[in-house]
């Protein structure tokens, strides 16, 4: 994980300043911000998409634990380095 960066406890969707897409053509997600294009995988599509400002950390993690059926453990630490990884890059805030 990025050091001395941390994932938001309840993730917001005001708090993401981009938009999270679908590119049907090329069957692809995409993060459109500000003079930027992330492309990101479906899994981590699911995640932004669960940052809904009604689920905390701990309810996103417990829902894509279920989903994939994997560890929450692992699963909490990917999702808590995806978000810190999009805070360093300013494409969210908190």
């Amino acid at each position: 994980m990025l050091s001395g960066v941390t994932a938001p406890e309840r993730p917001d969707p005001d708090a993401l300043l981009a938009s999270l897409k679908r590119d049907e053509a090329r069957g692809r997600w995409t993060l459109l911000a500000p003079e930027r294009i992330f492309e990101v995988d479906a899994t981590a599509a699911t995640v932004l998409e669960l940052c809904d400002g009604e689920r905390d950390l701990k309810a996103i993690v417990a829902e894509l634990a279920e989903r994939y059926n994997a560890p929450s453990a692992v699963i909490e630490k990917d999702v808590v380095a995806m978000l810190a990884d999009l805070k360093a890059k300013r494409v969210l805030e908190t």
